[in-house]
Formats: C-alpha cells, sequence, structure tokens
C-alpha cells in the first residue's frame, strides 16, 4: 500500500508542476463524444394540455456569455446594461404544436439571435408571453399559438433586475410591465469616487443567526445603484403595445392581480437596506390597488429584517406568505406567528392563519391555528380546503383538510416527511374560472398522484379520496418492466386518461398520452437519445448495511464490455455522494433510486468514466443520522467513514474492483464530505473536491442542515473542518471551485485558503479556479476543461 501510494503521489506531483501555465482543454475522445452533444428540448405545457411548446437551448453556456457586465448587490447578480439576472438561462427557439398532432410548427418571426426566458401561458392559454434581451435591455413579446406567430409588444426598456417584468391580466388581452424610470439616474461608479467616510455598522446587543450570504450591499455608492437598478415605472400594455401608466416609479418586487382582476396587489421595497442581508429582508411594504389605480388599503408594512431567532422553525413576525386565496374574487390569505416566530418559546400554537376580503372595510378572520409552523394551503373550488404545517426538528409534517362550511377539520396526514414509503401523493390541480389552479374535484372526489416508493421498488400511482370519509381507492399502480412511468397529470378521471413520463436507462424520458382503464398508450414526444455511446452500459441499484445495520443504497454502472461473470480484471471504483441529515434510521434507510432512471451523464456526476474502464457507484447513501435529543452532526465524522467504507464494502463484494483503487468525489457539501474522507480515512487512492467549504468557523451562525451556531458547540464545528485537520490530510485530492462563486457559505476563499494550508503542509493537492463560475459551472470551455482535469488526475492516481 506504500509503495502504491508513493508512486501515485510523485506521479500526481509530476503531473502538476507540468501545468502551472495552461489553456483551455478539452477531455479524451471517449468523454467528449458525450459532453459535446446536442441538448433535446424542454417540454412546457399548457394546464388544458392541449398545446405544447418545445424550447431549445444550447447545451452551455460560453465564456462569453458568462464575462458580461455584472452588478452584485442586495444578493442579486445583474447586467446593468441590459437589466436582467446576469446567470439567466436563454433559450433560442420555439416550436408548437396541438398535443394531438404529431409535428411541431416553428414559430415565425422570432426576433434575430433570441435570447428569451420569462414564458408564460396567458389566462385563456391562447397565447404565450416571453422575453427577449437585446444588447440593450428586453423587450416583451407575444406568441399567438394558433398562427405560431411571434409579435414585439415593447421596446427594450424593460426592468428584470428583479424577476419576471410583467404580468398578464385576467382578461388575457393586457399585461403589467414594469419598465426602466424614464428620469432614470446614471450609475456610480465607486472605483472613481473618493470615499466621503468610513462604513460603520453598529449592533443593539440583540442575538441573531444570520448565515454567511453572499453579493450584499457594502456601501452607500452600492444602496443607490441597487436603488436605481431595482427602481421601476409601471404601465399597461395591450397586445398591440399600446402603453397607459398605471404607477409612478418605485421599487416594485411584486404585483399581482387578485384573481377576479379587479384588484392589484404591489410590494414595493423600502429604506434602511442592509449590509448583512439580502434584499429579500429588506422593509417591505405592500399595497392594494382598485382598477383605478387608487389605493384600497395599505395590507403589510414589513420592517427590516437584521434579527433572526436560532433555528429553522423560527420565521419573523408580522404578517407573513401573503397572497391571493385561488377560490374567491378577492381574498387574501395569510400566517402571523403566535410565538414571536421563536421556535424555543413553549406555545400551544405556533401561527395563526387569516383571510381578509377586499376591499379590506372588515377585520381579518381568523382561519386556522397550526400546533406546529405553518407550510402551506390549497384551496378547493367547493367548500374544501387543505393545511399544512411542520417542524424541522422532528422532520413532521401534518396536514388537515378544513370544511369551510363549518369549519371543521380533519388529519389527513401525519408523518415524518423524509419517509417517502408513506408519501401519500399530491393532490391533482386544475384552473378555475379565475385562472388559477385548485385542487381537482369531482363531486366529493379529489386526488392524489404519488411517486410510489417502496421497499420492494418505485411504483407510481394514483389514488382517489372521499373527502367526506377520506377513505382512499386506489385507481393505478404503475408496474411497467424494465422502465419507468412518472405521472404529470389526470385528464380525464372517468375515462382514465392520464399524462406520462417514461423513460429507462438507455431510453431518453418521453411523454405519452394513457388510458389506465385499456393500458393503451400513445406517444406524445419522441426525443431521441444523445447518449448512444453508454446505452450498453451496465446499471444496478445495489443495497447494502453499514456497520450499524442502516440500510444504504447506490446506483452503480459497469463499463459496457466488463465481464460480469469472469471477473478477471478488478478496476478502479469512483464514488460520488453528497451527505443528508436524518432524525431516526428508518428513514435514512429507504430507497428513492431507480435503475430505470435515464442515465443522463453530465459534468457532475462520474458516468463518464464508465467508457474509461472504470466503476462507477453514483449518488451513494451517505445518510448522517441523529436521534431523539442528538443531533446528526455530533457523529458526524464516524458516520462519513462508515458510509464510504460501506460502499466499497458492497462492491468489493460483489467481485468487480481493486479496493486500493478508489477515488471519491462531491459537489458543495459533497466536497466538504470528501475532503474529511480523505482526512479520516485510508480508504481512497484519491478525491475530487469542487466548490466546497472547509472551514467552518467562517460559517459560524449554521451551515447545511446545522442550526446551532459555533460557540453552541465549537468542538463539532472545529472537527468538522477538513482546514482545522489540514496537518492529516496526505492523499492526493484535486481541488475545483468557481472564481464567483455566489453559494451561501462557500466562498471561493474556501477553497483557497484550504490548498495553502494542504500545500504548505506537503499535502498533494492541486486547485482549479474555473474562471467566472458560479456555484454550479455553466460555460462550455470550463466544463470540458473540468472533464479533462478530472479525467488526468483519476488516471495518474488510479491507472498508473
Amino acid at each position: 500500500m506504500k509503495i502504491k501510494l508513493t508512486i501515485c503521489l510523485l506521479a500526481f506531483l509530476n503531473f502538476y508542476e507540468a501545468q502551472e501555465s495552461i489553456t483551455y482543454q478539452k477531455p479524451s475522445a471517449e468523454i467528449l463524444k458525450l459532453a459535446d452533444y446536442e441538448r433535446p428540448p424542454s417540454v412546457l405545457m399548457n394546464s388544458k394540455k392541449d398545446w405544447i411548446v418545445f424550447t431549445y437551448r444550447p447545451t452551455y453556456k460560453t465564456l462569453e456569455d458568462l464575462s458580461q457586465q455584472e452588478m452584485k448587490l442586495g444578493g442579486l447578480r445583474i447586467n446593468p446594461m441590459t437589466n436582467i439576472s446576469s446567470s439567466v438561462t436563454y433559450i433560442n427557439n420555439l416550436k408548437v404544436r396541438k398535443i394531438n398532432d404529431k409535428t411541431e410548427v416553428q414559430v415565425k418571426n422570432l426576433p434575430s439571435n433570441p435570447k428569451i426566458t420569462y414564458t408564460s401561458f396567458s389566462p385563456d392559454e391562447k397565447k404565450l408571453a416571453f422575453t427577449n434581451t437585446t444588447n440593450k435591455g428586453v423587450e416583451l413579446w407575444i406568441v399567438d399559438l394558433e398562427t405560431a406567430t411571434a409579435k414585439k409588444i415593447t421596446n427594450d426598456n424593460l426592468n428584470a433586475n428583479l424577476g419576471s417584468p410583467y404580468v398578464w391580466n385576467k382578461d388575457s388581452q393586457n399585461l403589467l410591465i414594469k419598465t426602466l424610470p424614464q428620469n432614470r439616474a446614471a450609475l456610480i461608479d465607486a472605483s472613481k469616487d473618493l470615499p466621503t467616510g468610513p462604513i460603520v455598522s453598529t449592533a443593539d446587543g440583540k442575538v441573531s443567526q444570520n448565515r454567511t450570504y453572499q453579493d450584499l450591499l457594502k456601501n452607500p455608492q452600492d444602496e443607490k445603484n441597487f436603488e436605481i437598478l431595482t427602481a421601476s415605472e409601471v404601465y399597461n400594455v395591450d397586445l398591440n403595445g399600446s402603453l397607459k401608466k398605471v404607477k409612478d416609479q418605485d421599487l416594485y418586487s411584486g404585483l399581482s392581480f387578485s384573481p377576479d382582476g379587479n384588484y392589484l396587489m404591489a410590494t414595493t421595497i423600502k429604506k434602511p437596506f442592509s449590509y448583512i442581508v439580502p434584499l429579500s429582508r429588506f422593509p417591505m411594504t405592500t399595497t392594494v390597488y382598485d382598477s383605478n389605480g387608487n389605493v384600497v388599503k395599505v395590507v403589510n408594512e414589513t420592517p427590516l429584517n437584521e434579527i433572526m431567532p436560532k433555528g429553522f422553525s423560527s420565521v419573523r413576525t408580522g404578517k407573513r406568505d401573503m397572497g391571493w386565496r385561488s377560490d374567491l374574487p378577492a381574498t387574501l390569505t395569510y400566517a402571523e406567528a403566535l410565538d414571536g416566530g421563536d421556535q424555543s418559546k413553549t406555545a400551544e400554537y405556533r401561527d395563526e392563519i387569516f383571510t381578509w376580503e377586499a376591499p379590506f372595510s372588515n377585520a381579518p378572520k381568523s382561519f386556522f391555528k397550526t400546533k406546529q409552523r405553518y407550510e402551506d394551503v390549497s384551496w378547493t373550488n367547493d367548500h374544501y380546503a387543505i393545511v399544512s404545517e411542520g417542524w424541522y426538528d422532528t422532520r413532521n409534517t401534518k396536514s388537515f383538510l378544513v370544511d369551510l362550511n363549518n369549519g371543521e377539520s380533519k388529519v389527513i396526514d401525519d408523518r415524518n416527511y423524509q419517509d417517502v414509503y408513506s408519501d401519500p401523493g399530491n393532490f391533482n390541480t386544475t384552473k378555475n374560472q379565475y385562472g388559477r389552479y385548485v385542487i381537482d374535484m369531482k363531486g366529493e372526489k379529489s386526488y392524489l398522484i404519488g411517486a410510489g416508493f417502496t421497499k420492494d421498488g418505485q411504483h407510481p400511482f394514483i389514488d382517489e379520496m372521499d373527502m367526506k370519509t377520506l377513505k382512499k381507492k386506489r385507481l393505478y399502480t404503475s408496474n411497467i418492466k424494465n422502465a419507468k412511468e412518472e405521472i404529470v397529470d389526470i385528464l380525464n378521471p372517468s375515462k382514465g386518461e392520464i399524462l406520462t413520463i417514461q423513460q429507462s436507462s438507455s431510453q431518453y424520458p418521453n411523454y405519452f398520452k394513457k388510458n389506465i382503464k385499456s393500458n393503451k398508450a400513445e406517444t406524445v414526444t419522441n426525443f431521441a437519445n444523445p447518449f448512444e455511446s453508454i446505452k450498453d452500459v451496465y446499471k444496478e441499484v445495489i443495497t447494502y448495511k453499514r456497520n450499524d445495520g442502516v440500510t444504504l443504497t447506490g446506483t452503480l454502472y459497469l463499463p459496457a464490455n466488463y465481464d460480469r461473470k469472469a471477473k478477471k480484471e478488478k478496476i478502479p471504483l469512483l464514488i460520488w455522494a453528497y451527505p443528508t441529515e436524518y432524525k431516526d434510521k428508518n428513514t435514512a434507510g429507504q430507497n428513492t433510486q431507480n435503475p430505470n432512471d435515464f442515465t443522463f451523464p453530465y459534468y457532475g456526476s462520474f458516468v463518464y468514466w464508465t467508457t474509461k474502464g472504470y466503476a462507477v457507484l453514483d449518488d451513494a447513501s451517505f445518510p448522517i443520522i441523529g436521534e431523539g435529543k442528538t443531533e446528526p452532526n455530533d457523529t458526524f465524522i464516524p458516520q462519513l467513514v462508515a458510509n464510504g467504507r460501506a460502499a466499497i464494502d458492497a462492491v468489493d463484494q460483489l467481485g468487480y474492483i481493486d479496493r486500493t483503487k478508489v477515488a471519491v468525489g462531491g459537489h458543495s457539501y459533497g466536497a466538504f464530505m470528501t475532503a474529511n474522507l480523505l482526512t479520516h480515512s485510508k480508504d481512497y487512492a484519491c478525491g475530487i473536491a469542487r466548490s466546497g467549504a472547509y472551514n467552518r468557523t467562517l460559517t459560524p451562525f449554521g451551515f447545511q442542515s446545522e442550526q446551532r451556531n459555533y460557540w453552541d458547540i465549537p468542538e463539532i464545528y472545529n472537527a468538522m473542518s477538513p482546514f482545522m485537520n489540514a496537518d492529516k490530510m496526505k492523499t492526493p485530492l484535486l481541488l475545483i471551485h468557481g472564481d464567483a462563486d455566489n453559494n451561501p457559505g462557500t466562498f471561493t476563499l474556501q477553497t483557497e485558503r484550504y490548498f495553502q494550508a494542504l500545500k504548505n503542509l506537503g499535502a498533494p493537492v492541486k486547485m482549479v479556479l474555473l474562471p467566472k463560475e458560479a456555484h454550479g459551472y455553466a460555460a462550455k470551455e470550463n466544463i470540458l476543461h473540468l472533464l479533462w482535469e478530472q479525467d488526468q488526475f483519476l488516471a495518474k492516481c488510479l491507472k498508473k
């Protein structure tokens, strides 16, 4: 073992020294064939499922796409020239077709070199709106589905810096748009201005639990630029492009019509801004206007929220989750905490839900109280509602059926939300007369669509539930052989017509219309498999045990030409994983992997390397369990090591691998996992860690699923930090990070400092920083180079 490791280290170090100055590279032909493919279109369907829109986009972005101008303000990353998010992914073509037709139709009159995003159907579902980004800004376009013809409605002066810049009116003939102010001020170039004073922040002595947010405001110049870039004027525009001003300039973060279209609710951002939290926690005012633009009522005023109690079940005080009730013309619903938003306080009820009918001359009415934290309410078009509550510490979720006629409620679901085997599914929905989604009911019958995970495999299902008796009747269970069926929608319950997606390990996912009574299926789409070169790769979901009896799973891939019977050649193993926290062993051991999932190689997995003679265990189970009063991270390291060893043992016992040639890898929290495994275990020959965090003192107020802060449990934060244990790490490690990471906690600095520590302590480590990349990678040049780096690294450590 010592000789093998020494040879690997020498090869690794020689390899490293030869790459100090390097241009972009491409991976080997086998991997490039899979990585450089043409992406099939995505499918967008209206609620009636009679129209399909096919949206096309390039497989990857380019470095040029990532090199556009960018400003980072209040948690936003925006292009100040075009006034839209700098990270948005654009569609470059649209085709449409009626679902019963066989051939899609190219949409005519699209903009030249289209950059399309924010697509949405009109309420009558006869048109499709989208934005197009030019070199100067954002335009609004409309597609008439019947004629498949696009038409530009506005100039490129829309403001999409806070998201979609338009909302449909109920009549499908008009839209509200947010435009740039006519008297917009010039942006401030802080680099050219001398400061007029220091930046001063103060604390008032209140305890708070704020995580390490990225891209925050930093100075008065940032504040001014944030104001300039988020300010809009609101206009009504009809389908002919005629404009009528509706609201004067303000910082509009949200616009929504009441279901009947007679009221407009507008939320605006107010001062003071913050340097320690993003814009979602800035002060905001929500006002309802009538159809003439007159103020009806200020319905909510939210102050600056810099102080938050500890815990994932803690919330801010005041009205929250305010929105229009979907089953009534113009009634708001919202929740308010009854415990001050602090989960540590004892309270009989945590939240109270209210309804408030326009024009708000009467006081809000109490609708329901929850003993846990309010999560959601869904409405029917009859006299029922489904209220959901939950509590993070116990992982409990509970749902109630509320009879709106008498206020009576019944529990219909009470379980651990991580218990996928007991998941009852989700209610099928439909659009009502207001164009809003409600639970689909036929008389007293409603319908649930479930993913159908069981200990014996995945079998999606449809249940019919009687709202009066709560009794369920199983209408359909999917039992397709050698394929996976996902139930998308119930088209006609009485006729048994449903919409599904079918796929297998080598069959690309496609839509089908199916009759569950006759079991006949009709093809809706027919996308080809773009990865034919790995269609014969062997794929199997394996189940094995951890040393404490916890059941684990992983998807095992073997090269297409590997002789599984003879097993003469012992091949290297690559493990890709991501740790997940649980509160009990039962749910941690449940299987959600399906061998009939389409094998879709992408830069975030090791599947490519089956073409190079490696075995791959993808999505290997890495549960971290804390039962009772203990928290998962109390024993993070020993559980992590046990998970990895169990995976290696399982594949080794099958007779396929050389267990001295095992690599482990992961992204984000998976990278954190990888660094810890290499630090605390001798089971691996090398590791690949991408965009991770390695020093938990730099995320002192919680990380991932850890609610406690550093000062609560310093010994756990330190023990879990690979940086604090860098002197123990002697295994070859490839560190990769985007140099513009925008994820809270995984600052690029995390990798840079960890690399410096390992390098100075004599560890065999290489760091690759990908230019312009955020937490997820997008540019083709970077992704292909990433695959090349990984390929070279694995070959040096595992093949030679």
